[in-house]
């Protein structure tokens, strides 16, 4: 490949997302990106719903608040972040002198996206007595809007440390608002956003599959809608679902999250029967996949971290704005 056709492809990237070039086959990738880390100072944080080869490449995989962490903790000169959009602007806000890499800049996200900045800006406009917490799963933009962040993790926990007289709204995902309202016994006003993966469960298919199932112990994260949640005997997030398959003397199985989650699931749990729970529309998977998540490949991987693009940019003021509140979670996490 020449420098022109280099010059090119990185001038598509904002609109084609990714580095339109050619790079070594399959087969060589792997042992080219650990050639390129170690080269570069570069660190890999991949999230559970990436696709197998890319959890198993990285230096650490987890959920959004163990990625947080790691990422503000983080000694790299670049950090490649295998997940999706919000996640690696995250980590840029949080590490403003690294270089953060995407593979993909078109791996966003539904949720993040149900909650456009200058709609949720009047929103809590109208509503100028609440305190704003927000989910992770925004955009810099949302974050800098609110009081502080929390993760599925430690929603309730960052809830409840405002007082119980504190009106509060949380955003962008109702279905997570509505379970914590239940868990806290808050009144939180509730941004009407939602996960396309999580929506995407069918609950007739669900039933059917545990009654074909019995012996199954149905858990699910709490970004699924509430009639999902009413049939699961544990929830929990994605972290927490994995910690709980692997203390839980159950022997199988069904799974109401992506279903990249089961690849990690299934290495520390080998003995186990794990199976996907299934949506509405049938697919190849019967299960719920992340069309974000999964655009990351590993030729996306090791060309972003040959070439150093596309790489994360946030705004310094707006950086500034959403610090805050990621750092008030990590502080209370």
């Amino acid at each position: 490949m020449n420098t022109k056709q280099l010059d090119i492809a990185k001038a598509q990237v904002q609109e084609k997302g990714f580095l339109d070039i050619s790079a070594p086959p399959n087969s060589q990738l792997v042992e080219e990106i650990l050639k390129l880390k170690k080269e570069k100072n570069a660190v890999i944080l991949a999230h559970y719903y990436q696709e197998d080869v890319i959890q198993d490449i990285a230096d650490f995989v987890g959920d959004s608040l163990a990625l947080a962490q790691e990422a503000a903790k983080t000694e790299a000169a670049i950090i490649v972040f295998a997940g999706v959009h919000f996640m690696a602007e995250t980590a840029k806000i949080l590490n403003p002198t690294k270089k953060v890499l995407l593979p993909d800049l078109k791996a966003g996200c539904s949720l993040a996206d149900s909650c456009p900045p200058a709609d949720f800006k009047k929103f809590v406009a109208m509503h100028p007595d609440h305190k704003v917490v927000t989910y992770i799963n925004c955009s810099a933009a949302i974050k800098a809007l609110s009081d502080i962040v929390c993760t599925s993790s430690n929603a309730i926990k960052i809830v409840n440390s405002f007082p119980k007289s504190q009106k509060l709204i949380f955003a962008p995902d109702k279905n997570l608002g509505e379970y914590i309202n239940e868990q806290s016994g808050r009144d939180m006003v509730l941004w009407d956003g939602a996960c396309m993966v999580h929506e995407a469960f069918s609950i007739e298919k669900l039933i059917d599959l545990y009654l074909k199932n019995p012996d199954a112990m149905i858990i699910a994260h709490p970004e699924s809608p509430k009639h999902i949640l009413k049939v699961a005997t544990y929830i929990g997030s994605t972290s927490g679902l994995l910690n709980y398959v692997k203390e839980s003397k159950k022997q199988k199985f069904i799974v109401a999250t992506e279903a990249g989650i089961l690849h990690e699931m299934q290495q520390q749990v080998p003995h186990k029967i794990l199976i996907p729970a299934p949506v509405k529309e049938d697919n190849t998977c019967a299960c719920s996949e992340c069309h974000y998540m999964k655009l990351n490949s590993l030729k996306k991987l090791y060309l972003c971290l040959k070439h150093e693009t596309p790489a994360i940019e946030v705004d310094a003021e707006l950086r500034e704005k959403a610090l805050l509140p990621i750092t008030r979670m990590l502080e209370l996490s």
